[in-house]
């Protein structure tokens, strides 16, 4: 039996699943194939719905399914944290009874980590949005902010989503224009490097923009400790930024699983860029944020992602040479208000075009939000 272990119950995983089990369905049933999902939580979350919760526009609830309801019944779901991969007698150990669990085929799709620790007084004396009680938190403290500061601060890259901030300031300063408090508030969006976004023509894009909605643009920022007290940022380049309120996309880091498994520093799988094979090992995959690859950390990555493994792995159950490649392909929608939005999309090695933004491609946004869960279950 050819047996397909998957860590990760997220997007990448689960698309990864249900596209195998949708592949290999009659080998699968046969008995021929098994394919295993390892997840530490019994739901499956759509990270981009955080976004709209501090606007009281979608609630953490609504970013929620059970795994169990996304995945193909022929995949089989083990509720268990992953502790320890060994790549040379292609086993996994799971916190349960310290069991082991051997493979043929695995795919790693543990998705990236929350670092705000890494940046002292951050957690204390910051928001975000990344997560469920981060934006609960911070819905509740927009929902009493009239006047003073508010900065957004990028505190390192890469991040998931890495459109989100830009996002946001502008999605804030919308909400508060229609609240009739935008004049009492100064807006600053702050970037680690030398330009408002990681990519440049995004950031050509984003500039001029921000200048017009008269939100102050702070490049090559890098938070080094924050005083909540005081309500002060400090950088490691030697400035202070004062504050009122403080939303930041705070540090990511990869998994020790993957550095403790020699598969990647910093806890990123070191993949190739086109097949995601992992390079210090054979038989393995990495799909989704904690793949090494040179795009965005964003969930159409891990879908598109998810295709190329499961078709490279089908070739090989079936003793073939596996031809799938990812070209970096990433679709990409970005909010610019409360009711507008623009499109890109690229790949590796071409800079994306910003398009106008419009109330259609907002709402056609929102329309994928709810659609989604067929994504996860491989119906689109």
């Amino acid at each position: 039996m050819e047996r397909i272990v998957i860590v990760g119950g997220g997007t990448g995983g689960l698309v990864l699943a249900n596209r195998l089990a949708d592949e290999l369905r009659a080998e699968i049933d046969t008995g021929d194939v098994r394919v295993t999902v390892v997840t530490d939580d019994t739901d499956h979350v759509y990270k981009p719905t955080f976004l709209y919760v501090p606007f009281g526009k979608k609630t953490v609830a609504d970013a929620k399914r059970p795994v169990a309801e996304l995945l193909d019944p022929r995949v089989e779901v083990r509720y268990d944290r992953v502790v320890a991969v060994d790549t040379d007698s292609e086993t996994i150990t799971v916190e349960d009874g310290n069991e082991i669990v051997g493979y043929d085929h695995l795919v790693l799709a543990m998705g990236a980590q929350l670092s705000p620790e890494e940046v002292p007084g951050l957690t204390e004396g910051g928001h975000h949005f990344y997560g469920p009680e981060g934006a609960e938190a911070l819905r509740d403290a927009l929902a009493t902010f009239t006047e003073g500061h508010l900065v957004l601060s990028v505190v390192g890259v890469p991040h998931m989503c890495p459109a989100a901030p830009l996002e946001f300031v502008f999605m804030v300063d919308d909400w508060l224009r229609e609240r009739g408090l935008r004049e009492n508030v100064d807006l600053t969006y702050t970037y680690p490097i030398m330009r408002a976004h990681g990519m440049e023509s995004i950031a050509e894009w984003a500039t001029p923009l921000l200048d017009e909605r008269n939100i102050h643009l702070e490049t090559f920022f890098n938070p080094e400790r924050v005083d909540p007290e005081g309500k002060i940022i400090e950088t490691m380049e030697g400035e202070e930024m004062a504050y009122d309120l403080l939303v930041a996309i705070p540090p990511h880091a990869g998994n020790d699983l993957v550095t403790e498994a020699g598969l990647g520093d910093d806890g990123w799988v070191d993949v190739d860029k086109h097949t995601l094979e992992a390079t210090n090992a054979t038989d393995v995959y990495a799909v989704g944020d904690v793949a090494d690859v040179p795009t965005s950390k964003a969930g159409s990555v891990a879908h598109y992602e998810a295709g190329v493994v499961a078709d490279r792995i089908a070739s090989r159950v079936r003793g073939q040479v596996p031809t799938a490649r990812f070209d970096g392909k990433t679709v990409c929608f970005i909010e610019t208000g409360m009711d507008e939005a623009t499109f890109v999309e690229f790949e590796y090695g071409r800079q994306p075009q910003v398009r106008d933004p419009s109330k259609l491609v907002h709402w056609s946004k929102l329309g994928y939000n709810e659609a989604y869960w067929l994504t996860a279950r491989g119906l689109l």
